[in-house]
Protein backbone atom coordinates (compact mmCIF):
# COMPACT_ATOMS: atom_id res chain seq x y z
CA UNK A 1 0.00 0.00 0.00
CA UNK A 2 3.00 2.26 0.06
CA UNK A 3 3.02 2.45 -3.71
CA UNK A 4 1.53 5.57 -5.32
CA UNK A 5 -0.67 3.55 -7.65
CA UNK A 6 -2.82 0.49 -7.39
CA UNK A 7 -4.42 -1.99 -9.73
CA UNK A 8 -7.46 -2.28 -7.46
CA UNK A 9 -10.33 -0.60 -9.29
CA UNK A 10 -12.03 0.21 -5.99
CA UNK A 11 -9.11 2.10 -4.46
CA UNK A 12 -6.69 4.38 -6.20
CA UNK A 13 -4.35 7.34 -5.86
CA UNK A 14 -3.15 7.49 -9.43
CA UNK A 15 -4.12 6.41 -12.92
CA UNK A 16 -7.51 6.37 -14.61
CA UNK A 17 -10.59 6.73 -12.44
CA UNK A 18 -13.55 4.44 -12.95
CA UNK A 19 -16.99 5.90 -13.59
CA UNK A 20 -18.19 4.80 -10.16
CA UNK A 21 -15.18 6.40 -8.45
CA UNK A 22 -15.79 9.71 -10.24
CA UNK A 23 -19.45 9.51 -9.28
CA UNK A 24 -18.49 8.99 -5.62
CA UNK A 25 -16.22 12.02 -5.80
CA UNK A 26 -18.98 14.05 -7.42
CA UNK A 27 -21.39 13.16 -4.61
CA UNK A 28 -18.81 14.23 -2.03
CA UNK A 29 -18.87 17.66 -3.67
CA UNK A 30 -22.65 18.06 -3.67
CA UNK A 31 -23.60 20.76 -1.13
CA UNK A 32 -26.08 19.69 1.52
CA UNK A 33 -25.71 15.96 0.89
CA UNK A 34 -24.74 14.38 4.21
CA UNK A 35 -24.07 10.72 5.02
CA UNK A 36 -27.66 9.96 6.08
CA UNK A 37 -29.19 11.23 2.85
CA UNK A 38 -26.49 9.60 0.75
CA UNK A 39 -27.21 6.28 2.46
CA UNK A 40 -30.92 6.64 1.62
CA UNK A 41 -30.08 7.41 -2.01
CA UNK A 42 -27.76 4.39 -2.28
CA UNK A 43 -30.37 2.11 -0.72
CA UNK A 44 -32.90 3.28 -3.31
CA UNK A 45 -30.79 3.61 -6.48
CA UNK A 46 -28.00 1.11 -5.85
CA UNK A 47 -24.79 2.98 -6.71
CA UNK A 48 -23.31 6.43 -7.13
CA UNK A 49 -23.50 6.48 -10.93
CA UNK A 50 -27.22 5.73 -10.93
CA UNK A 51 -27.86 8.52 -8.43
CA UNK A 52 -26.26 11.07 -10.74
CA UNK A 53 -28.31 9.83 -13.67
CA UNK A 54 -31.62 10.63 -11.99
CA UNK A 55 -33.84 13.59 -12.74
CA UNK A 56 -34.59 16.16 -10.07
CA UNK A 57 -38.15 14.83 -9.83
CA UNK A 58 -36.93 11.29 -9.26
CA UNK A 59 -34.47 12.40 -6.60
CA UNK A 60 -37.12 14.38 -4.74
CA UNK A 61 -39.11 11.22 -4.19
CA UNK A 62 -36.53 10.32 -1.54
CA UNK A 63 -37.39 11.64 1.93
CA UNK A 64 -35.15 14.55 2.84
CA UNK A 65 -34.12 15.44 -0.71
CA UNK A 66 -35.41 18.94 -1.30
CA UNK A 67 -35.16 21.18 -4.36
CA UNK A 68 -31.71 22.56 -3.48
CA UNK A 69 -30.06 19.16 -3.06
CA UNK A 70 -31.83 17.80 -6.15
CA UNK A 71 -30.57 20.79 -8.14
CA UNK A 72 -27.02 20.22 -6.86
CA UNK A 73 -27.10 16.53 -7.83
CA UNK A 74 -28.35 17.27 -11.35
CA UNK A 75 -25.87 20.10 -11.94
CA UNK A 76 -23.98 19.09 -15.12
CA UNK A 77 -20.76 20.69 -13.84
CA UNK A 78 -20.55 18.25 -10.90
CA UNK A 79 -18.89 15.51 -12.97
CA UNK A 80 -16.27 17.92 -14.31
CA UNK A 81 -15.55 19.11 -10.78
CA UNK A 82 -15.02 15.46 -9.79
CA UNK A 83 -12.52 14.92 -12.62
CA UNK A 84 -10.62 18.03 -11.52
CA UNK A 85 -10.65 16.81 -7.93
CA UNK A 86 -9.22 13.44 -8.98
CA UNK A 87 -6.36 15.26 -10.69
CA UNK A 88 -5.82 17.54 -7.69
CA UNK A 89 -5.58 14.51 -5.37
CA UNK A 90 -3.06 12.86 -7.67
CA UNK A 91 -0.94 16.01 -7.83
CA UNK A 92 -0.98 16.52 -4.06
CA UNK A 93 -0.30 12.85 -3.14
CA UNK A 94 -3.69 12.39 -1.51
CA UNK A 95 -4.85 8.78 -1.57
CA UNK A 96 -8.46 7.84 -2.28
CA UNK A 97 -10.19 4.81 -0.77
CA UNK A 98 -13.55 3.46 -1.92
CA UNK A 99 -15.84 0.81 -0.34
CA UNK A 100 -15.56 -2.67 -1.77
CA UNK A 101 -11.79 -2.84 -1.85
CA UNK A 102 -9.30 -4.58 0.38
CA UNK A 103 -7.63 -1.25 1.03
CA UNK A 104 -10.73 0.53 2.33
CA UNK A 105 -10.70 0.32 6.17
CA UNK A 106 -12.33 -3.00 7.02
CA UNK A 107 -14.11 -1.70 10.12
CA UNK A 108 -15.88 1.01 8.11
CA UNK A 109 -17.44 -1.66 5.90
CA UNK A 110 -19.48 -2.66 8.97
CA UNK A 111 -21.29 0.66 9.54
CA UNK A 112 -24.49 1.64 7.76
CA UNK A 113 -23.49 5.19 6.78
CA UNK A 114 -19.92 4.55 5.71
CA UNK A 115 -18.19 7.19 3.56
CA UNK A 116 -18.30 6.46 -0.16
CA UNK A 117 -14.86 7.98 -0.51
CA UNK A 118 -12.07 8.57 1.98
CA UNK A 119 -9.35 11.10 1.34
CA UNK A 120 -6.07 10.27 3.07
CA UNK A 121 -2.72 11.97 3.38
CA UNK A 122 -0.35 9.23 4.53
CA UNK A 123 -1.06 5.51 4.38
CA UNK A 124 -3.63 3.09 5.73
CA UNK A 125 -2.49 -0.44 6.57
CA UNK A 126 -4.40 -3.69 7.14
CA UNK A 127 -3.11 -3.66 10.74
CA UNK A 128 -5.12 -0.49 11.33
CA UNK A 129 -8.08 -2.83 11.82
CA UNK A 130 -6.57 -3.22 15.32
CA UNK A 131 -7.49 0.32 16.34
CA UNK A 132 -8.77 2.01 19.48
CA UNK A 133 -10.17 5.54 19.41
CA UNK A 134 -8.95 7.80 22.21
CA UNK A 135 -11.05 10.94 22.62
CA UNK A 136 -12.03 13.50 25.21
CA UNK A 137 -12.45 17.14 26.05
CA UNK A 138 -10.62 20.01 24.40
CA UNK A 139 -10.51 21.81 27.76
CA UNK A 140 -8.85 19.03 29.70
CA UNK A 141 -7.04 18.93 33.02
CA UNK A 142 -3.49 17.87 33.75
CA UNK A 143 -4.96 14.56 34.93
CA UNK A 144 -6.74 14.11 31.59
CA UNK A 145 -3.60 14.78 29.56
CA UNK A 146 -1.61 12.37 31.73
CA UNK A 147 -4.17 9.57 31.25
CA UNK A 148 -4.44 10.21 27.51
CA UNK A 149 -0.67 9.95 27.20
CA UNK A 150 -0.49 6.84 29.39
CA UNK A 151 -3.19 4.86 27.63
CA UNK A 152 -2.24 5.93 24.11
CA UNK A 153 1.40 5.01 24.64
CA UNK A 154 0.43 1.62 26.10
CA UNK A 155 -1.98 0.92 23.25
CA UNK A 156 0.62 1.89 20.65
CA UNK A 157 3.30 -0.30 22.24
CA UNK A 158 0.85 -3.21 22.34
CA UNK A 159 0.33 -2.91 18.57
CA UNK A 160 -2.91 -0.92 18.37
CA UNK A 161 -3.41 2.02 16.04
CA UNK A 162 -4.62 5.04 18.00
CA UNK A 163 -7.46 6.93 16.28
CA UNK A 164 -8.49 10.44 17.28
CA UNK A 165 -9.62 13.78 15.84
CA UNK A 166 -6.57 16.11 16.05
CA UNK A 167 -8.50 18.51 18.27
CA UNK A 168 -6.94 20.42 21.13
CA UNK A 169 -6.63 18.71 24.50
CA UNK A 170 -7.12 14.95 24.78
CA UNK A 171 -6.92 14.28 21.01
CA UNK A 172 -3.59 16.08 20.69
CA UNK A 173 -2.15 14.27 23.71
CA UNK A 174 -3.30 10.90 22.32
CA UNK A 175 -1.71 11.43 18.90
CA UNK A 176 1.58 12.70 20.34
CA UNK A 177 1.89 9.84 22.83
CA UNK A 178 1.25 7.21 20.15
CA UNK A 179 3.91 8.76 17.90
CA UNK A 180 6.45 9.03 20.73
CA UNK A 181 5.84 5.37 21.56
CA UNK A 182 6.73 4.46 17.97
CA UNK A 183 3.19 3.43 17.08
CA UNK A 184 0.68 4.31 14.40
CA UNK A 185 -2.02 6.93 14.70
CA UNK A 186 -4.85 8.12 12.45
CA UNK A 187 -6.42 11.59 12.64
CA UNK A 188 -9.95 11.91 11.28
CA UNK A 189 -10.55 15.51 10.25
CA UNK A 190 -13.83 17.45 10.00
CA UNK A 191 -12.59 19.36 6.93
CA UNK A 192 -10.37 18.46 4.00
CA UNK A 193 -7.04 16.74 4.67
CA UNK A 194 -5.29 19.94 3.60
CA UNK A 195 -7.24 22.01 6.16
CA UNK A 196 -5.58 21.48 9.55
CA UNK A 197 -7.56 22.53 12.59
CA UNK A 198 -6.49 23.78 15.02
CA UNK A 199 -3.70 25.48 13.01
CA UNK A 200 -1.13 25.03 15.79
CA UNK A 201 -1.31 21.26 15.13
CA UNK A 202 0.18 21.58 11.64
CA UNK A 203 3.54 20.10 12.69
CA UNK A 204 1.75 17.27 14.53
CA UNK A 205 -0.32 16.59 11.41
CA UNK A 206 2.88 16.35 9.37
CA UNK A 207 4.28 13.80 11.84
CA UNK A 208 1.09 11.75 11.69
CA UNK A 209 1.40 11.36 7.91
CA UNK A 210 4.75 9.60 8.50
CA UNK A 211 3.34 7.08 11.02
CA UNK A 212 -0.27 6.87 9.91
CA UNK A 213 -2.61 9.16 8.03
CA UNK A 214 -4.85 12.20 8.05
CA UNK A 215 -8.32 11.05 6.93
CA UNK A 216 -11.50 12.80 5.87
CA UNK A 217 -14.65 12.15 3.88
CA UNK A 218 -14.60 15.82 2.87
CA UNK A 219 -13.03 16.93 -0.43
CA UNK A 220 -9.85 18.96 -0.60
CA UNK A 221 -10.11 22.57 0.56
CA UNK A 222 -13.31 21.90 2.54
CA UNK A 223 -13.21 24.48 5.32
CA UNK A 224 -14.22 23.79 8.91
CA UNK A 225 -17.93 24.07 9.71
CA UNK A 226 -19.47 23.36 13.13
CA UNK A 227 -21.79 20.63 11.83
CA UNK A 228 -18.90 18.63 10.40
CA UNK A 229 -17.46 17.75 13.82
CA UNK A 230 -20.25 15.39 15.00
CA UNK A 231 -20.50 13.97 11.46
CA UNK A 232 -16.83 12.94 11.39
CA UNK A 233 -17.12 11.34 14.84
CA UNK A 234 -18.94 8.34 13.37
CA UNK A 235 -15.79 7.64 11.31
CA UNK A 236 -13.56 7.80 14.40
CA UNK A 237 -15.68 5.17 16.14
CA UNK A 238 -16.39 3.23 12.95
CA UNK A 239 -12.69 2.65 12.25
CA UNK A 240 -12.09 1.33 15.76
CA UNK A 241 -12.74 -1.77 17.82
CA UNK A 242 -13.72 0.47 20.69
CA UNK A 243 -13.75 4.07 21.90
CA UNK A 244 -11.90 5.16 25.03
CA UNK A 245 -13.11 8.39 26.64
CA UNK A 246 -10.39 9.83 28.80
CA UNK A 247 -12.02 12.96 30.19
CA UNK A 248 -15.34 14.41 29.08
CA UNK A 249 -17.77 16.81 30.67
CA UNK A 250 -21.51 16.26 30.57
CA UNK A 251 -21.72 18.29 27.33
CA UNK A 252 -18.47 17.25 25.70
CA UNK A 253 -18.54 16.65 21.95
CA UNK A 254 -16.65 13.43 22.63
CA UNK A 255 -19.91 11.95 23.88
CA UNK A 256 -21.15 12.00 20.27
CA UNK A 257 -18.33 9.60 19.45
CA UNK A 258 -19.38 7.32 22.30
CA UNK A 259 -22.98 7.43 21.05
CA UNK A 260 -21.88 6.49 17.54
CA UNK A 261 -19.78 3.66 18.99
CA UNK A 262 -22.77 2.27 20.84
CA UNK A 263 -24.95 2.42 17.72
CA UNK A 264 -22.23 0.73 15.66
CA UNK A 265 -21.80 -2.11 18.14
CA UNK A 266 -18.37 -0.96 19.29
CA UNK A 267 -17.13 -1.20 22.84
CA UNK A 268 -17.26 2.00 24.90
CA UNK A 269 -14.59 2.50 27.56
CA UNK A 270 -14.34 5.36 30.05
CA UNK A 271 -11.62 6.46 32.44
CA UNK A 272 -13.03 7.68 35.77
CA UNK A 273 -11.89 10.97 37.25
CA UNK A 274 -12.24 12.50 40.69
CA UNK A 275 -15.81 11.89 41.83
CA UNK A 276 -16.57 15.63 42.09
CA UNK A 277 -14.83 16.62 38.85
CA UNK A 278 -17.14 18.30 36.34
CA UNK A 279 -14.51 17.58 33.69
CA UNK A 280 -15.18 13.83 34.10
CA UNK A 281 -18.97 14.01 34.54
CA UNK A 282 -19.57 12.64 31.04
CA UNK A 283 -17.28 9.67 31.68
CA UNK A 284 -19.01 8.92 34.96
CA UNK A 285 -22.41 8.99 33.29
CA UNK A 286 -21.20 6.60 30.58
CA UNK A 287 -19.94 4.21 33.25
CA UNK A 288 -23.34 4.35 34.98
CA UNK A 289 -24.96 3.57 31.62
CA UNK A 290 -22.81 0.49 31.08
CA UNK A 291 -19.50 1.64 29.59
CA UNK A 292 -16.46 -0.37 30.71
CA UNK A 293 -14.61 1.33 33.54
CA UNK A 294 -10.95 1.37 32.56
CA UNK A 295 -8.07 1.44 35.02
CA UNK A 296 -5.34 0.02 32.79
CA UNK A 297 -4.94 -1.48 29.34
CA UNK A 298 -5.79 -4.99 30.54
CA UNK A 299 -9.38 -3.82 31.12
CA UNK A 300 -9.59 -2.93 27.42
CA UNK A 301 -8.04 -6.20 26.24
CA UNK A 302 -10.36 -8.20 28.48
CA UNK A 303 -13.50 -6.47 27.24
CA UNK A 304 -12.68 -6.72 23.53
CA UNK A 305 -12.59 -10.51 23.47
CA UNK A 306 -12.06 -12.46 20.20
CA UNK A 307 -12.09 -10.46 16.96
CA UNK A 308 -14.88 -11.03 14.41
CA UNK A 309 -12.17 -12.07 11.93
CA UNK A 310 -8.39 -12.48 12.33
CA UNK A 311 -6.14 -9.53 11.51
CA UNK A 312 -2.83 -10.34 9.80
CA UNK A 313 -0.04 -8.29 11.35
CA UNK A 314 2.51 -10.12 9.17
CA UNK A 315 1.93 -12.45 6.20
CA UNK A 316 2.41 -15.44 8.55
CA UNK A 317 0.94 -14.08 11.79
CA UNK A 318 -2.73 -13.44 12.46
CA UNK A 319 -4.23 -11.97 15.62
CA UNK A 320 -7.51 -13.57 16.72
CA UNK A 321 -7.87 -11.61 19.96
CA UNK A 322 -6.32 -8.26 21.01
CA UNK A 323 -4.97 -9.97 24.13
CA UNK A 324 -2.54 -11.81 21.87
CA UNK A 325 -0.72 -8.52 21.25
CA UNK A 326 0.81 -8.67 24.75
CA UNK A 327 2.29 -12.16 24.35
CA UNK A 328 6.03 -12.74 24.28
CA UNK A 329 7.80 -14.63 21.49
CA UNK A 330 7.43 -18.16 22.88
CA UNK A 331 3.79 -17.58 23.84
CA UNK A 332 2.99 -16.33 20.34
CA UNK A 333 4.83 -19.27 18.78
CA UNK A 334 2.94 -21.84 20.83
CA UNK A 335 -0.42 -20.16 20.23
CA UNK A 336 0.19 -20.04 16.47
CA UNK A 337 0.20 -23.87 16.42
CA UNK A 338 -3.20 -24.11 18.14
CA UNK A 339 -6.39 -23.78 16.12
CA UNK A 340 -10.11 -23.71 16.99
CA UNK A 341 -10.01 -27.43 16.27
CA UNK A 342 -8.68 -29.75 19.01
CA UNK A 343 -4.89 -30.04 18.89
CA UNK A 344 -3.04 -32.90 20.67
CA UNK A 345 -0.52 -31.61 23.21
CA UNK A 346 1.87 -34.39 22.13
CA UNK A 347 1.81 -32.96 18.61
CA UNK A 348 2.75 -29.52 19.94
CA UNK A 349 5.66 -30.98 21.88
CA UNK A 350 6.87 -32.67 18.71
CA UNK A 351 6.47 -29.64 16.39
CA UNK A 352 7.79 -26.84 18.59
CA UNK A 353 11.57 -26.40 18.98
CA UNK A 354 11.35 -25.29 22.63
CA UNK A 355 11.92 -27.63 25.56
CA UNK A 356 8.88 -29.70 26.54
CA UNK A 357 8.78 -28.14 30.01
CA UNK A 358 8.71 -24.64 28.49
CA UNK A 359 5.91 -25.57 26.08
CA UNK A 360 3.83 -27.06 28.91
CA UNK A 361 4.41 -23.98 31.09
CA UNK A 362 3.43 -21.74 28.19
CA UNK A 363 0.21 -23.70 27.66
CA UNK A 364 -0.67 -23.01 31.29
CA UNK A 365 -0.04 -19.27 30.79
CA UNK A 366 -2.24 -19.23 27.67
CA UNK A 367 -4.97 -21.09 29.52
CA UNK A 368 -4.87 -18.64 32.45
CA UNK A 369 -5.16 -15.77 29.94
CA UNK A 370 -8.18 -17.53 28.45
CA UNK A 371 -6.68 -17.76 24.99
CA UNK A 372 -6.89 -21.56 24.96
CA UNK A 373 -8.68 -24.25 26.93
CA UNK A 374 -7.84 -27.84 27.66
CA UNK A 375 -10.06 -30.70 26.55
CA UNK A 376 -10.26 -34.26 27.82
CA UNK A 377 -7.72 -36.62 26.25
CA UNK A 378 -4.78 -34.16 26.45
CA UNK A 379 -6.06 -31.83 23.73
CA UNK A 380 -6.06 -28.02 23.62
CA UNK A 381 -8.18 -25.66 21.55
CA UNK A 382 -8.02 -21.93 20.81
CA UNK A 383 -10.97 -19.79 21.90
CA UNK A 384 -12.85 -18.51 18.85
Amino acid sequence: MSQPATSDSSSAVAGQATAEQLAALALSLAPGLGPRLLTLLLEHFGDCQTILQQSAASLRQISGIGPQIAAALTNPSLSQQAATLWSDCLNSSVRLYFPGSGQYPSRLHEICDRPQVLYARGTLLPTDALAIAVVGSRRCSVYGVRQAERFSAQLARAGFTVVSGLARGIDTAAHRAALQAGGRTLAVLPGGVDTIYPPENQSLADEITQQGALISEMPLNQQILPGLFPQRNRIISGMSLGVLLIEASARSGALYTARHAHEQGREVFAVPGPIDSLASAGCHQLIRDGAVLVRHIDDILEALGPLPSPVHITPDTAVHSPRELTLNAIESQVLSHISPQPTPVDELLRLLPAESSQVLATLTVLEVRRLIRRLPGNFVVRYS
